[in-house]
């Protein structure tokens, strides 16, 4: 006799629009199972029943075969007495209580979905919105909770009978997925001039043939629009630029797919992985030696080099640039001086087709003016670009959620999130330890993220810019309404960086009927580190950034921690050094140079090019009129470069070391010294040292390339000198690294590479950036912890 068994069966996690109660209708049905499945609030209910071995075998594949897009938190079973079902069925949600359901990022498009799209006989064939219960758009459209079709911005399409037939069949592929739809039913793609009118013939076709006329187009993507040129025109990247005002940070470019990638960049198997993987972000890789790295052939300097003609026709080719036609080389002007190329691969259909149509790579630039969000409304992408693309290929459906794309640099042996956002968020992360109570953490002011913390859960948002912009800060607050309600999260304690002039920490104490926990920008940044690994500390935190606001009434970047969750002391930090010109000095590295060198410059470069102006930074620095003590580590590579000649000036954050690095000759085994001395305080590191050591190496005729590994190697050497010191003060063997410094790839494996050899664990980022991006999630960590106690 067959001995009967019942389960009912909770998931929790990240298991609704990612094909789970298709895949447990499937399950059951193959094992011969009865019972129901549907979603509620928490996540997806089963109940399940049958044969013994069958319920068994029913509970170890529902962890083991899961859909790829899910992520299962926690399984609860709980035995009870069979019901006599009849056979396996779908039920209606239950949307009583609390929302704790998780909303999935935005997917990639799956290889089933592409046979389709290239399959001539499938009904949505070349059809630019395919998706399934397995990809497509999710985070993006979703306006609220709880989150199917009709509360999405897919509402406004009502579905043909073959795409209804589809979305309400369990055993198929698109059974509930929000976004089903067809050529019959769904958005609609269309080409549109820059005053809106709409241009005839095939849309993807006509905007091939405008790029390769050397147009700039805008693309409608997931999460905003993109702009885009060929990669390989230089006149057409160089115009982008001066449209965009974007001086010479570089853009990223889209491939085909990996074989045409790894035309252009060294791609190994984690960065192969990363490229084709669902979130599918922008990658920082080596180029090919074949791609141009030298400054762009007149590149703009900031002003426009020619507005949209508005038509679209009599456009000059690409042979009349001078760029050679065919082949994959990248145009100087795409990343103007760097090694590294940022590369991705197509996410969605649209994208899929274009350059298929095209058959080359191409720029795929944030839709924005420089300093601006990204455009991702219709009629305001129109009025924004249209003093910069000459064409709009876009679609009719709404996005509701603005998303950047995620930046991932690859490192040896690992990877560092640089910009958090599509395609992760908003995902949580898991905490180490439940949050007493529901937190929000508002983050810093420039590349602003916040964070909402409940259980064991940390929403971190997708990457939302500088919340100097009055755009960006309204989608802040906005966003933060829209994750409170997606979430059911009501914060009870609010924390905020302890600069008061940050738009974010202003609008935390805004808040009313909440406790606000100010938390120091520095001790957030190992905070940020610790979570992200799971590590409750104490450390020793290496924080290195550019500006933050210290307890001492000085700005601190250099700083060396005693950490945990809960609090920290700062047991050393660079010695300070006064920023002359204040704000000035950020945006003219050449006056950290005069800083630290003061009048002990034999003969240098930086010293002719600044001539006029070098004695009068050298007197605010020596009399402290009108120069803040600073510690910042970010301020030390910024006056290397500009020793070096490298950069005097910039147009954009943390250019200057970013070029630095890139200058640095990676075989150079050769490190300056830094001497540590300490008083009754925290000890010091003489960073002035560093700069002294290279000044006198460039005045020997050193090479530059050589002096900056030198530098590198230096601040990694120091690092691990002054970690080993506090560590026989401490007995602490664990270093947490974290602060955009970190960002520096070359530094960050330089350091690793000599602590390990000194013997500690070491910490460093890989869920979260590095940078103020992952801000919130340590000021978050840091209010729960406290809250504990």
């Amino acid at each position: 006799m067959t001995t009967l068994k019942r389960v009912d069966v909770h998931v929790e996690g990240l298991v609704q629009g990612v094909g789970f109660r298709p895949f447990v209708y499937s399950l059951a049905n193959r094992l011969g199972l009865a019972g129901r499945v549907h979603n509620d609030v928490n996540g997806v209910h089963i109940e399940v029943e049958g044969a013994h071995d069958g319920v068994e075998e029913f509970l170890t594949a529902l962890e083991r075969d899961a859909p790829a897009l899910s992520a299962i938190e926690r399984v609860t079973v709980v035995s009870g007495e069979p019901a006599g079902h009849r056979g396996f069925t779908i039920a209606t949600g239950d949307p009583a209580g609390p929302r704790r359901a998780l909303v999935s990022a935005d997917t990639a498009t799956c290889d089933d979905c592409l046979r389709e799209l290239a399959d001539p006989a499938d009904r949505r064939h070349r059809y630019p919105f395919i998706n399934c219960a397995g990809c497509g758009p999710r985070f993006t459209i979703v306006r609220g909770a709880p989150g199917d079709r009709l509360m999405t911005t897919m509402a406004a399409f009502g579905m043909c009978d073959d795409c209804a037939r589809e979305y309400h069949d369990p055993a198929g592929r698109r059974h509930h997925a929000q976004a089903t739809c067809c050529p019959a039913c769904g958005p609609r793609l269309l080409l549109r001039d820059p005053r809106g009118t709409e241009l005839c013939g095939d849309p993807i076709a006509c905007a091939a043939a405008l790029l390769r006329a050397g147009r700039v187009v805008a693309v409608k993507g997931l999460g905003g629009y993109h702009l885009a040129v060929t990669a390989s025109d230089e006149r057409a990247a160089a115009d982008l630029r001066g449209r965009k005002h974007r001086e010479e940070k570089p853009f990223a470019v889209m491939a085909a797919d990996l074989a045409q990638a790894r035309l252009l960049a060294e791609i190994d198997d984690t960065a192969a992985a990363l490229l084709t993987g669902r979130a599918r972000p922008i990658v920082l890789l080596p180029r090919r030696d074949s791609a141009p790295t030298g400054a762009p052939t007149g590149a703009p300097t900031g002003a426009p080099t020619g507005a949209p003609t508005g038509a679209l026709t009599g456009a000059p080719t690409r042979a009349a640039t001078g760029v050679p036609t065919g082949g994959l080389a990248v145009a100087p002007s795409v990343a103007p001086g760097h090694r590294s190329l940022g590369l991705m691969l197509p996410y969605t259909a649209l994208h899929h087709l274009l350059l298929a149509e095209l058959a080359e790579p191409i720029v795929l630039t944030s839709g924005n003016v420089s300093d601006e969000p990204i455009a991702y409304e219709d009629d305001d992408a129109l009025t924004r670009l249209g003093g910069i693309a000459d064409a709009f290929l876009t679609h009719d459906r709404a996005i509701h959620q603005r998303t950047d794309d995620s930046v991932i640099r690859l490192l040896p042996g690992a990877i560092t999130m640089l910009r958090r956002a599509r395609g992760h968020a908003p995902e949580p992360l898991a905490l180490r330890r439940p949050v007493p109570r529901p937190v929000l953490a508002c983050g810093a002011e420039l590349k602003s993220t916040f964070c909402l913390a409940q259980g064991r859960r940390a929403f971190v948002s997708q990457h939302l810019g500088d919340l100097e912009n009055h755009d960006t800060l309204r989608t802040f607050v906005e966003s933060i309404d829209h994750y409170c309600g997606l979430f059911g999260i009501r914060p009870e304690i609010v924390a905020h960086d302890l600069h008061p002039g940050y738009l974010s920490t202003r609008h935390a104490l805004e808040i009313t009927g909440v406790e606000h926990v100010g938390v120091q920008h520095h001790h957030a940044h190992i905070a940020a580190c610790l979570a992200d690994n799971g590590d409750p500390g104490p450390v020793i935190g290496v924080a290195f950034d550019g500006l933050g606001h210290g307890t001492d009434g000085t700005l601190w970047g250099g700083e060396f921690l005693r950490a945990d969750l809960a609090g920290y002391e700062r047991l050393g930090h660079l010695a300070q050094i006064p920023m002359p010109g204040g704000a000035a000095a950020v945006r003219q590295p050449w006056r950290m140079t005069a800083a630290y060198l003061r009048d002990d410059h034999p003969g240098l470069d930086v010293t002719r090019r600044n001539v006029g102006r070098w004695a009068d930074a050298v007197h605010l620095a020596a009399t402290g009129l009108d120069s803040p003590l600073t510690s910042s580590a970010g301020l030390l590579f910024d006056a290397v470069s500009a020793l070096l000649g490298i950069r005097d000036k910039i147009t954009y954050e943390g250019q200057a070391a970013i070029e630095l690095e890139q200058r640095a000759d990676p075989v150079e085994t050769g490190a300056y010294p830094a001497a540590l001395t300490t008083t009754s305080g925290p000890l010091i590191v003489e960073a002035g040292d560093l700069v002294r050591a290279a000044a006198a190496d460039l005045t020997a005729g050193t090479d530059p390339g050589v002096i900056a590994g030198r530098f590198h190697n230096g601040v990694a050497a120091a690092i691990t000198r002054t970690c080993v010191a506090l560590r026989q003060a401490t007995g602490l063997t664990a270093v947490a690294l974290s602060g955009a410094v970190f960002q520096n790839a070359l530094l960050l494996d330089r350091t690793v590479q000599r602590l390990r050899a000194a013997g500690f664990r070491v910490l460093k980022h890989v869920r979260v950036p590095p940078n103020d991006g992952g801000l919130s999630l340590g000021q978050a960590a840091i209010a729960a912890a406290q809250d504990h106690t």
